[in-house]
């Protein structure tokens, strides 16, 4: 399938994923975890972003499942429910991360809006994160295994809609 025709839907009032080829053909559909604060686009809110946003990075290619990310890097890490125990503020991100970017300017690009300067991201959570519930801290939690297989079919530049 020729990726530039892919795009992901994030359907927040059903907490899933979806991604469609060409036609709307269904390639992919996963659970996701989307803001426990709910939909919202301004900076410090903690609520996820609505509208037309594309990749902006692929983060993490090569890495272990549950590798650890602080600041978009690798720490070396893998998640345990020892470390959770041991740091149980912890934001983790772990796996990869596909790192979104607006398009929408005034409604989620720029300016106390800006949805790649608020750090939203797709990215893996902990297996035992329950997924179909809003969660997050504003990005979009998945498992690790859809993760990986989502971010093996997309190309930075993908479409990707969030929607409630």
């Amino acid at each position: 399938m020729e990726l530039s025709r892919l795009r992901i839907e994030v359907d927040v009032s059903h907490q899933t994923l979806s991604v469609f080829g060409a036609g709307d053909t269904l390639v992919m559909r996963s659970s996701v975890a989307t803001a426990r604060n709910g939909v919202g686009e301004t900076a410090g809110s903690e609520r996820t972003p609505r509208g037309m946003h594309y990749i902006r990075a692929k983060i993490g290619a090569g890495e272990p499942s549950n590798s650890v990310f602080v600041a978009r890097r690798p720490t070396g890490e893998i998640y345990s429910t020892a470390l959770r125990a041991a740091y149980p503020e912890r934001d983790w991100i772990l796996t990869r991360i596909l790192w979104l970017c607006g398009c929408e300017p005034g409604r989620n690009r720029l300016g106390r809006v800006d949805t790649m300067r608020r750090y939203i991201y797709i990215h893996g959570c902990p297996d035992d994160d329950p997924m179909g519930v809003p969660s997050s801290r504003g990005c979009i939690k998945m498992r690790n295994d859809d993760l990986v297989r989502l971010f093996d079919l997309v190309d930075a530049g993908t479409r990707v809609l969030i929607k409630e």
